[in-house]
């Protein structure tokens, strides 16, 4: 059986890594693989209900304690890095690898807190735990205007690290862009790196998931 492990990753936030995580863990499903879902580390959570981590865990069946899906939760909406700090709290990168290896030997579906360089705690970023559980990161970015600056220094920062670039996932934004013509060829052709999309822009929650479905398909293909 083809697992596929994989860490979402963004150039800022809310570009669309929610939604990709999402897309990725119901073609799994659809393909009897049996997928895993994590979010290590969730901030802005309400009442202890950590919004986008529980999406994650009833996209992939419920499988696994919800503590091991997302095992920090902050309820500022800061940098988890910076929440911790805020309230005092250490250990959560060695919390999250602990959560992470429950999960071995699955198709996994990792989303990160928004890009790269956000900080999880003092020392270490986001990278730094895309690193430690080697896995290949999907870089999703914003289809237009600025997404060329923003993905290349992503993927530059992956290349130093020697972590592997699944592909780069461009989404579109409500307002038409005339720059979304070159972007997804100039990226492609600038780093070496395969390109999808970009997902159309559709405010109907529903078609919204259809719409990236339809992009993610070939990387879930068993």
């Amino acid at each position: 059986m083809r697992l596929l492990r994989v860490f979402v990753s963004g150039t800022d936030t809310g570009v669309g890594k929610t939604e990709a995580a999402l897309a990725l863990l119901s073609l799994l499903r659809d393909a009897n693989l049996a997928p895993a879902a994590m979010k290590p580390f969730e901030t802005g959570v309400v009442d202890g209900q950590p919004a986008d981590a529980l999406a994650l865990w009833r996209a992939a069946g419920s499988g696994g304690a919800l503590d091991q899906v997302c095992p920090n939760r902050y309820p500022e909406p800061l940098a988890p890095g910076v929440a911790a700090l805020r309230e005092r709290r250490r250990g959560g990168f060695a919390r999250a690898l602990r959560a992470f290896h429950a999960f071995d030997g699955r198709s996994l579906v990792v989303e990160g807190a928004g890009g790269l360089f956000v900080p999880v705690d003092r020392r270490r970023d986001m990278i730094d735990l895309a690193a430690a559980m080697k896995l290949p990161v999907l870089v999703v970015a914003r289809a237009g205007l600025g997404t060329l600056n923003h993905t290349a220094l992503s993927l530059h920062a992956l290349r130093q690290r020697r972590i592997r670039t699944l592909a780069v996932l461009l989404v579109r934004g409500a307002a038409p862009d005339p720059s979304e013509k070159d972007n997804a060829a100039w990226i492609a052709r600038r780093n070496g790196v395969r390109v999808l999309g970009p997902v159309p822009f559709e405010p109907d929650p529903r078609r919204r998931r259809v719409a990236f479905r339809r992009v993610l398909r070939d990387l879930a293909r068993p």
